[in-house]
Formats: C-alpha cells, sequence, structure tokens
C-alpha cells in the first residue's frame, strides 16, 4: 500500500495551536466532559466505510480461523486487534482533522496512538451487561481528567435490530467503588443507566468518540446482520494501555510515515509482522450475557 502524503501545512488561523480552525474545540470538550461521546457526520465517503468493511470481513474470517484470533464479547460477539497495515484507510483515519482536533484537545498534543481493532456483534448476540471498557484511574476519580479516548466507525447502515450500541451520558464520572472488577456496576443500577441511554444509529461515513469510561453495552443483534465496527485507542501521554495491545509496522511501511505521525504511535517497528496476541480481554463479557 502506498501512503499519501498528507495535505501541504496551512497557515495557522486558530489561537490554539493544536486545533483545526473547523471544528469547535469547546464543544468537544463539553461533549466529553459532560455526555462522554461525541460524534461527527459523514466524515468520511460510503466508499470508504464500503472497503472498509470488505477489508474487516476478511479479517474477521482470518481471525476466526485463527487459534486466538478473535476474543470473544459475549454471546456472538468478538474483538479483532490489527495491524495498521491490514485497512488501506488507516492514514485516512489517523490524520483526519476531526480526529486530530479531538485527539489534541482532550489528551493534550502530544497524544498516542496505541489501539486499533474492530468488534462485530453478529445475529444472535444478546444484550451484553452495562460496563466500562477498563477501570477508572485516580487521573479520573480525583483529578477528573480524561486520558484515553476509543473512536469507533461503523462499516453498516445501523439499524434498531442490528444491536445499537447504547451508551449512559455522563456515567464516566460514577464512583466505581461497588462495580465488579472496578468495571461491571451491580445489577441494583442498572435502572440508572437504562433510565439514562442513548442509543446510537450510525450511518456509513459517520464516526464518533468516546471516553470508554462512560457506562455502555452493545444490545442483542436480532436481525440477519452482522455490525462491524471499528476501533481506534488513543491514550494521553503515560496512561498505559499500550501495555494490553500490540501496534506494529513493517520498516517499509513506517518509514513512508510522515515524522508528525510517528510521533504520535508506541508501536513496534518490524521486519515482518507477528500474529497479535491479544491483552485486553474483558473478562465479564467473555463470561455471558445480561
Amino acid at each position: 500500500m502506498t501512503v499519501q502524503n498528507p495535505a501541504p501545512t496551512q497557515p495557522q488561523i486558530n489561537a490554539t495551536p493544536y486545533a483545526a480552525p473547523q471544528y469547535d474545540v469547546p464543544t468537544i470538550m463539553a461533549a466529553l466532559y459532560g455526555d462522554g461521546i461525541i460524534g461527527l457526520k459523514g466524515a468520511f465517503p460510503r466508499e470508504w466505510a464500503a472497503r472498509l468493511g470488505e477489508e474487516l470481513a476478511v479479517l474477521y474470517q482470518q481471525a476466526l480461523a485463527r487459534p486466538g484470533g478473535a476474543v470473544g464479547r459475549g454471546t456472538n460477539r468478538h474483538y479483532v486487534e490489527i495491524h495498521p497495515e491490514d485497512i488501506s484507510g488507516f492514514y485516512d483515519l489517523v490524520t483526519h482533522p476531526w480526529v486530530q482536533t479531538v485527539c489534541a484537545s482532550v489528551l493534550g498534543p502530544n497524544y498516542k496512538i496505541v489501539e486499533i481493532g474492530f468488534d462485530v456483534p453478529n445475529p444472535g448476540a444478546k444484550d451484553q451487561p452495562w460496563h466500562r471498557d477498563f477501570r477508572a484511574g485516580d487521573e479520573t476519580l480525583v483529578d477528573r481528567r480524561l486520558n484515553s479516548l476509543a473512536f469507533n466507525l461503523t462499516t453498516v447502515d445501523v439499524e434498531e435490530d442490528m444491536g445499537p450500541f447504547e451508551i449512559a451520558p455522563g456515567t464516566q464520572w460514577d464512583d466505581p467503588s461497588e462495580y465488579d472488577h472496578g468495571m461491571f456496576p451491580p445489577v441494583s443500577l442498572f435502572p440508572r443507566y437504562q433510565a439514562l441511554a442513548q442509543r446510537k444509529l450510525p450511518k456509513m461515513g459517520d464516526i464518533s468518540v468516546r471516553s470508554a469510561l462512560t457506562i455502555h453495552r452493545g444490545t442483542a443483534n436480532v436481525s440477519n446482520k452482522p455490525r462491524p465496527v471499528l476501533v481506534l485507542g488513543v491514550d494521553a501521554p503515560g496512561a498505559g494501555h499500550d501495555e494490553f495491545h500490540d501496534l506494529q509496522f513493517t520498516r517499509g511501511y513506517y518509514e513512508r510515515l510522515p515524522q508528525e505521525l510517528k510521533n504520535h504511535l508506541i508501536c513496534r517497528v518490524v521486519d515482518e509482522l507477528e500474529p497479535i496476541v491479544q491483552g485486553h480481554t474483558i473478562e465479564g463479557l467473555m463470561m455471558g450475557d445480561a
């Protein structure tokens, strides 16, 4: 694959040196510190999303055929971590000005890309239990600071019967002292999340970003269609989630990337891509459904 050259540098016309002027930083900050999620409709052409969907379908079958290639996230659900070079749109994604603006605004100008993969809720997937994707640290619980973000891109037009993603806005700040493993709220709190719940029905080309600490779940897929969604994980410096992932680039691909992008990668540069051993399992999701 040939990495495209980035667009010529434009004069800086925004007072915030790391913010793309066409996107409003206060709105982004307010959404992620308030609801814990924000989206951008039509970020990519539908054709771009369709090509991504074709690539993920092939990668999914390869992962299912490889021992440990896909991690269970509940009945008929899998997560697959991939190599950036496995998809043609990686460079487009991580250099999209909205993605860059969100990352720099919330995580700081030295943000780090640590993960890329995809979730597939297949037909027959059941409601997941409400959960966080990892434990909240003192940065959030004490300092009230978000130090990690998860971007999601659907490869299909999501319909009500396809098991839409459901999120309880504002719950990234909830006290986890009663949570199992710091991630799974007790059933007694489910009515609170159900009362807050918003179901998301994105279309091909849309992108969203959330705090993975905001309480959420996948819902039951009662259709006959899978709902693949790409996941991009980004940290503030020192957040440490790279320990759970294995971002790799071949030397030739890596050397073609602009230095500005390399500065945002925590990765290994290898002569040949190695199979990824998934390190970010979520035990409570592998054990069953809600």
